[in-house]
């Protein structure tokens, strides 16, 4: 099969192998983890992103050249080296096991309008699900040249959206691999001069921790064009898809988000958590699981109740979301026991504890769930 076209097959909760680590590969095994598949990728070198979804116990991930086990214990393989010849090797083996394998061609490498100046898209691509991703930021990636994205964006579309963009994965993973920003920038406005139209693919909303605000500083002062593209952000999706409003009559009257990267007493930490704790507003952390235990007890320390209920949301809005529900006191230790890690959104306040269907407004309790 060419690139272009486009074939659905029935991959859910079927053994599927991709082989290889090409930019193609990371918008196929977004689209595969989406659709349900039971994914390995087996390759030499893999991707940051790949890393990151096994991390997540997404996918299985081999560092090593496909066996003829890997092919035969796979309904369908794809076969994306980014290697003509490496591709079609793979399907030679597939075919000799009687095994379907999609060899797509390379994308051609993008191409330079001459006619002008390139530019820069910074799409904020919502909480992870390609259906929350915006018409306009739909739009923008069906008209790029080349895509930069993040980890958390909804890579999945790409497939769809965009099979002929030259995709490169800067991925940051917690305490893993990862791409600095200055690489990042770089990279913006070496495409952009070159003629190309360039989409920053983001998670959430670009400006919402997303460091948008320095990448359109740093292609503006370079003479680049820029737009910008809002997105959902996870800080309030995540909740949602979680059954949380962040802000509920009768409960509270508003929400602050914060990150929660480094702990509190950091150096560099700006956030005031005395101030948060009086605040009597939804507390949102972003980036907190790690440094959980030591925000609950700040929080607690400057007067918040300890039974003030709590939650912790991963994968928000994803197929493999899971959720745990506590309290102040026991969200650290009851999100190690369920395994809860990033990326996740964790929500301290009144709402936390409010199950619509179960109780009212008025007769909020601190509750203790477990739901995966």
């Amino acid at each position: 099969m060419t690139a272009g076209v486009t074939v659905e097959l029935p991959v859910h909760g079927r053994r599927v192998l991709l082989a290889g680590a090409s930019a193609r590969a990371i918008s196929t095994a977004a689209a595969l983890v989406d659709a349900g598949a039971v994914l390995t990728i087996v390759c030499p070198s893999p991707a940051p992103y790949f890393d990151d979804l096994a991390e997540r116990g997404l996918l299985t991930l081999h560092r090593r050249e496909p066996t003829a086990a890997d092919i035969g214990s796979a309904t369908i393989v794809f076969a994306q080296t980014g290697s003509r010849d490496g591709d079609h090797d793979i399907a030679r083996r597939a075919e000799q096991l009687n095994r379907l394998c999609i060899c797509a061609e390379p994308p051609a490498a993008p191409t330079t309008r001459r006619a002008g100046p390139g530019r820069v898209v910074i799409v904020g691509g919502g909480p992870g699900d390609p259906g929350l991703l915006t018409v306009a930021g739909r739009d923008a990636l069906a008209g790029a040249d080349v895509i930069v994205t993040d980890r958390l964006a909804p890579v999945a579309a790409l497939a769809t959206l965009a099979p002929n963009a030259e995709i490169v994965d800067v991925s940051k993973i917690p305490g893993g691999r990862r791409t600095e920003q200055s690489t990042i920038n770089a990279l913006l406005v070496e495409h952009a001069a070159a003629g190309r139209t360039v989409v920053r693919f983001k998670g959430g909303d670009g400006f919402v921790f997303g460091r948008g605000g320095e990448e359109l500083d740093h292609c503006l002062r370079a003479g680049i064009l820029v737009d910008v593209i809002p997105g959902v952000s996870a800080s309030i999706a995540a909740p949602a898809a979680a059954l949380i409003p962040v802000t509920h009559r009768g409960l509270t009257q508003g929400f602050t988000v914060v990150s929660g990267h480094v702990p509190p007493g950091h150096p560099d930490s700006t956030v005031d958590y005395a101030a948060l704790a009086q605040a009597n507003t939804t507390i949102v952390l972003m980036m907190a699981v790690a440094n959980l235990e030591a925000i609950s007890r700040a929080l607690t320390e400057a007067g918040l109740d300890p039974d003030t209920p709590a939650a912790v949301i991963a994968d928000g809005c994803l197929s493999s979301q899971r959720q745990v529900r506590a309290t102040l006191a026991t969200i650290a230790q009851a999100a190690r026991f369920a395994r809860i890690g990033p990326p996740a959104t964790t929500v301290i306040g009144a709402v936390a504890g409010f199950i619509p269907g179960r109780v009212t407004a008025e007769s909020v309790q601190p509750v203790a769930i477990l739901q995966a």
